[in-house]
């Protein structure tokens, strides 16, 4: 039996024996002494667990927690007759301490859920046979197996085969990816439809699979500022308090001078049992981190891994986010981006392609893909300049502004990219830019920055021009070029300041440094280097910069839900206990304060709580 099942059955057994008894006393006016074991039973199935944790923490020399309070307040109401309170108060607490541990526990088992994606077992060959063995005991080099249904167990490349891949436990991309022979798969995705053969790239614990479980059991480890506070605070307040407490029940009958009178004692006792009540800590112990922890939760839900509380409040005040340029907000890799004039595209792409179509370099590679048709042609390179095509009926030239100039033809400068003009026996057609491709979501997540008031920087070590030009086109605030990686991280720390908080993007093993220089370091896409990865704080598992502005507006969402709890919980507690030192609550409730301050501690409790758990809700548009 679950341990929230057994507290449950104890607190319907002891609010069932609190309420025979009860009722006895008002209609059979019940004996004052079985009442009392009664009542005493009742309280003990309700609450031995906590006399035993006070007790315990007594001899260790933790003294100042709830249990501590729980118990010197109860044992309090016992002593001035109120043993109807003291019973309804312990089973009070139990409830939301019950509440509490459902809260946690259903946070937990939501991450454990989303992080479903560890392997138990994999099919690998050898010697010819298909053997079922742990992930952790296939070596790198050996082949194994995946059908249909079943978790990719290594990062590995395909070796045989083609099927369709749920990506969505490590990406949260709802789309499957199709993959084939040459392409490389990462563990914890799902076969859907075909059989693969695979040829591992690294051992079980280098595996994604293998990072992204450490980085989740990890995250809890790593407290925000505002966990640390109310670790801290909770260490000076509860002693605070029990001091008060007993100055609440023992100062007043010994100033007025009815230090004799039994009725006064019994009246000033029982504001302080109400007064240590209230100021149980609970609700800001368990809301707060719970609040972070929901916070984690959600982020995972669309592949964003954030490696602790703190990274997320921290991800909350970031004001200017810094990108690395080639494979952040570009492809990385050599397409033909624009050819000039767009009327005559597939007619320059042919001219090039002619020149082009015998050399292995990556741009004329690049050019000889777009090209649907060229013909043969005597082909001549002009060293550090580009072709000269001969064909029956026409010559081309094809390379640089040089090679254009040294024959003649007049063409335009242009400074993004790398340019490949065109000429046809003579005349200049038009020219070809080769550059690295922008992502299709890059302008839509520096869009979605500015909206939220975050400014950008696209920090690159490519030449100025080509840099400014992507900058300028993605609408980015401000673009640093031509930076080594120690370039970066002076620029960087020339960004950064106590009130401009500053995150940095980036997905390769020279970001390393500038990502862990950041405030906040992201690594973009699971396929980035083992070094970037390690080395952030953050880790987007899909390879989409709107990404950054989904994990800041969660962060800040998260922050907002952890606020609104400390401030609920202080307004609210800080109420009661002056409507209590001044006798209020007990005059306004008709003498039933001392049920009522508990209620009270069990209801913000269970407010902050239901509070932290929205932080969880993650919805397609997210408002921040």
């Amino acid at each position: 039996m679950s341990r929230n099942k057994k507290a449950l059955i104890r607190i319907c057994v002891a609010l069932g024996v609190t309420i025979v008894t009860v009722v006895l006393e008002y209609t059979i006016s019940l004996n004052k002494w079985i009442a009392l074991s009664l009542f005493a039973a009742a309280y003990l199935v309700a609450g031995y667990d906590v006399l035993w944790k006070a007790a315990t923490n007594l001899i260790h020399g933790k003294v100042f927690d709830e249990n501590f309070l729980m118990t010197l307040a109860t044992v309090g109401a016992f002593v001035i007759g109120e043993y109807a309170d003291a019973a309804a108060v312990m089973i009070l607490y139990q409830t939301g301490e019950l509440f509490q541990r459902y809260a946690v526990g259903k946070s937990r088992r939501d991450i454990a859920a989303l992080m479903d994606i560890r392997p138990e077992e994999a099919v690998v060959l050898r010697n010819g046979e298909e053997v079922v063995v742990h992930p952790s005991e296939i070596a790198v080099g050996e082949t194994f197996v995946v059908k249909a249904g079943e978790k990719i167990p290594l990062d590995g490349v395909v070796s045989k085969g083609e099927c369709n891949v749920d990506t969505s436990a490590i990406t949260g991309e709802s789309l499957p990816r199709r993959v084939q022979t040459q392409q490389s798969v990462i563990s914890g995705c799902i076969d859907l439809d075909g059989v693969l053969y695979v040829t591992a790239t690294g051992t079980y614990d280098d595996s994604t699979v293998a990072k992204i479980l450490e980085l989740v059991e990890n995250a809890s480890s790593k407290k925000a500022p505002a966990e640390n506070f109310i670790t801290k605070f909770s260490k000076y307040y509860t002693p605070a308090v029990v001091a008060l407490a007993l100055l609440v029940g023992v100062l007043p009958p010994l100033v007025t001078g009815r230090a004799a009178d039994w009725a006064t004692w019994s009246i000033w006792l029982k504001r302080a049992m109400m007064f240590l009540f209230v100021s149980c800590p609970c609700a800001l112990v368990i809301s707060v981190p719970l609040g972070f922890f929901g916070g984690i939760a959600a982020s995972s839900k669309r592949g964003i891994l954030v490696k602790g509380g703190n990274y997320l409040e921290l991800l909350a005040k970031v004001k200017t986010v810094a990108f690395d340029k080639t494979g952040t907000l570009t492809k990385g890799n050599f397409a033909v981006t624009e050819v000039v004039p767009q009327n005559k595209r597939q007619q320059i792409l042919e001219l090039a392609a002619i020149a082009e179509q015998y050399s292995n370099h990556p741009i004329a590679v690049s050019v000889c893909r777009e090209a649907k048709a060229t013909c043969e042609a005597t082909v001549t390179e002009i060293a550090g300049k580009g072709m000269v095509a001969e064909t029956k009926n026409f010559t081309v030239l094809c390379g640089n502004a040089q090679l254009m100039r040294d024959n003649g033809v007049q063409c335009p400068e242009v400074h993004h990219g790398t340019v490949v003009y065109v000429a046809k026996d003579g005349n200049f057609e038009g020219y070809v830019v080769i550059a690295d491709e922008i992502k299709p979501e890059a302008k839509e997540a520096i869009e979605l920055l500015h909206k939220e008031g975050v400014s950008t920087v696209m920090l690159s070590g490519d030449k100025a021009e080509t840099a400014q030009y992507v900058s300028d086109l993605l609408g980015i605030d401000e673009c640093r070029a031509e930076l080594l990686p120690q370039d970066k991280v002076s620029e960087l720390v020339k960004l950064k300041s106590d009130k401009n908080k500053i995150a940095y993007v980036g997905d390769g093993i020279n970001d390393s440094p500038v990502l862990a220089a950041a405030d906040v370091g992201i690594a973009m896409g699971a396929m980035g280097s083992d070094a970037a990865i390690e080395t952030a704080d953050v880790v987007l598992m899909q390879d989409d910069p709107t990404a950054v502005s989904t994990a800041k507006k969660i962060a800040k969402k998260t922050l907002r839900i952890v606020r609104e709890n400390i401030v609920i919980s202080l307004v609210i507690k800080f109420a009661v206990l002056i409507l209590t030192l001044f006798g209020i609550l007990d005059k306004l409730l008709f003498g039933l304060g001392m049920i009522v301050a508990i209620l009270a501690d069990v209801g913000v409790c269970v407010l902050a709580i239901l509070n932290s758990m929205r932080a969880m809700l993650v919805k397609k548009r997210i408002k921040a």
